[in-house]
């Protein structure tokens, strides 16, 4: 089972005291364990793409990170110029302070115009699902889906809580089957991991990758 738990995995490093090493120890790591990806801050890609060029782990790097008040020309830029770099994913945070203040048509936008920039490359709507209500949660998954995005994921791992079963749940039922959910912050135990995925993620994201598929190596067939 540990194969199959490490290619949920993004393994993920976005402190903000992180150095080049650091990052370069993530991207070994990902190598040697075959994690489904890399997440990380845009400024550290060069690092990441020297270490995984040609190999299949992914590199994500974060979008409006970690408030998503930036502007939307903003975060397209950001984004296009994370894929002229290498990026073969983008997690970019809503608008939430717009979302909260009902503009939908803004955070639709907002997104949408990231989807453009990201050019194919797949995007995932994080929605801070932590200072929402549950409408706001359904109405931020649905306007990620509308927006062409290909994920939803509920924190930055910077807002309050972390993955529940019951967000995980609640998102993948409003985007359906055929859009992915990816579980952040606070999923550190192969249980817990495995709680997120039967709830429906279809991606972790987490700075525990280690000692999720460590345990999970050592768990009875």
């Amino acid at each position: 089972m540990s194969e199959n738990m490490a290619a949920y995995i993004d393994h993920t490093l976005l402190k903000p005291e992180a150095t080049r090493e650091d990052v370069v120890k993530l991207c070994r790591e990902a190598l040697e364990h075959s994690f489904y990806s890399v997440c990380i801050n845009p400024s550290y890609l060069p690092e990441a793409v020297r270490e995984l060029d040609g190999s299949p782990v992914k590199i994500c790097v974060v979008v409006g990170f970690p408030l998503g008040a930036n502007t939307t020309a903003v975060k397209a830029f950001e984004t296009a110029e994370a894929v002229r770099g290498g990026a073969d994913e983008i997690d970019m945070v809503i608008h939430v302070g717009g979302l909260k203040s009902g503009d939908k048509d803004y955070v639709l936008k907002d997104i949408a115009a990231v989807v453009e920039a990201a050019r194919g490359k797949t995007v995932k709507v994080i929605i801070e699902s932590g200072l929402l209500s549950e409408d706001e949660k359904i109405q931020a998954c649905r306007l990620a889906k509308e927006a062409g995005a290909h994920m939803v994921k509920n924190s930055t791992g910077f807002g309050p809580g972390g993955a529940t079963v019951a967000d995980v749940r609640l998102m993948r039922e409003t985007v359906g089957p055929d859009m992915g959910v990816k579980a952040s912050a606070g999923v550190r135990t192969v249980e817990a991991a495995l709680e997120m995925i039967e709830a429906g993620a279809s991606r972790i994201g987490t700075s525990s990758g280690l000692n999720i598929i460590t345990r999970d190596s050592s768990r009875p067939e």
